[in-house]
């Protein structure tokens, strides 16, 4: 968002933009708890914006797009010792292997760490394989969202769990999750008190639009044509785009 759509909204717009990367749920947390103050919301994960409706949790939320999904993928280090094997082995065996640096994120936190627990502990199950819910349970494994991605780059990792779109934006060679299915599905909307609202707006057009749904697409995104809305109370503006 804040590297490649954000620069794009930019020049077809003059708005600029500013973005502060999080796990879904800690970002919805620091909004509640007016920790940041910002005017668009993208969540990778419904139950963040819910958490963020009705008069119990602030009314931050009145509304959201669900406009795309991207699956769990497992992405290794392409020049690490251990990447012929991760190419070539079931992915739940290649990341139990003793040395193996791994890293996923936290389920207190992002979504993306409860999908990787869920997807750790049901193939623990179904192929017998308690390795794999001790890999679940290492909290050594835990990193920050936003530091995944440079972990792995930098080689402090061998292999770490990602969505397809992160993968494919940094180039992240990757292997699916075999004999499991699971996916975040991407949600965005505009936040109640947004100091911002007219460029907010003019941001969600943008990324529903035909140019900001041509680059999700390319960075591995599936897109939810057209977006699914929840709640009520969608701006007479967005109605195109969001109908």
């Amino acid at each position: 968002m804040t590297k490649q759509v954000g620069p794009a909204f930019q020049t077809a717009s003059g708005y600029s933009i500013t973005g502060e990367s999080a796990g879904s749920t800690a970002l919805a947390t620091d909004i509640s708890g007016k920790v940041y103050k910002g005017d668009v919301f993208i969540s990778a994960s419904p139950k963040a914006d819910e958490s963020l409706m009705g008069s119990a949790n602030g009314d931050w939320v009145s509304w959201y797009g669900s406009f795309a999904t991207a699956g769990l993928v497992l992405g290794y280090n392409a020049n690490g010792k251990f990447a012929a094997d991760l190419k070539s082995k079931p992915w739940y065996e290649a990341i139990t292997e003793s040395g193996l640096k791994l890293g996923f994120t936290d389920p207190a936190t992002d979504p993306k760490g409860v999908l990787t627990a869920e997807a750790l502990t049901d193939t623990a199950k179904s192929k017998s394989l308690p390795a794999l819910t001790t890999i679940a349970n290492t909290k050594s494994d835990v990193f920050p969202e936003e530091d995944l991605v440079a972990r792995l780059q930098s080689g402090q990792l061998d292999a770490g769990f990602f969505y397809t779109s992160e993968a494919v934006a940094a180039k992240i060679p990757y292997v699916p999750l075999t004999g499991v299915d699971l996916h975040a599905t991407y949600t965005i909307t505009v936040l109640k008190g947004a100091p911002n609202e007219a460029g907010a707006e003019a941001f969600v057009s943008y990324l529903l639009g035909p140019a900001g749904q041509a680059a999700l697409k390319q960075d591995g995104f599936t897109l939810t044509t057209p977006p699914k809305v929840t709640g009520t109370g969608v701006p007479s503006s967005l109605q195109s785009v969001l109908s």
